[in-house]
């Protein structure tokens, strides 16, 4: 019963290395500035329209921050990395 524990153990953990092994070749994926920009933007626009406004104004200050962020975002993802944007841009339609 030990050597099967044992066993199964060894099992585990080779299956364990070689999954974190795979993952560790693939390249990461990173949040554009659009999206970064969006979610920040949503964030301080929400907490800020809560102290200011109440529930209603958090709904009104996320919407305005998350738009405001994502266009800020998107000017810089069109000026840093033209080609990225353009793919984009260009699978939408």
């Amino acid at each position: 019963m030990k050597t099967l524990k044992v066993f199964f153990l060894l099992v585990f953990s080779f299956l364990l290395l070689a999954g974190s092994a795979a993952q560790a070749q693939t390249p990461k994926k990173t949040w554009s500035h659009k999206a970064k920009g969006a979610a920040i933007g949503g964030g301080a626009g929400a907490v800020t329209g809560a102290v200011l406004g109440g529930g209603k104004g958090a709904l009104i200050g996320g919407a305005a921050g998350a738009v405001g962020g994502g266009l800020l975002g998107r000017r810089k993802d069109k000026r840093q990395d033209p080609a990225r944007y353009e793919a984009y841009h260009n699978k939408k339609k």
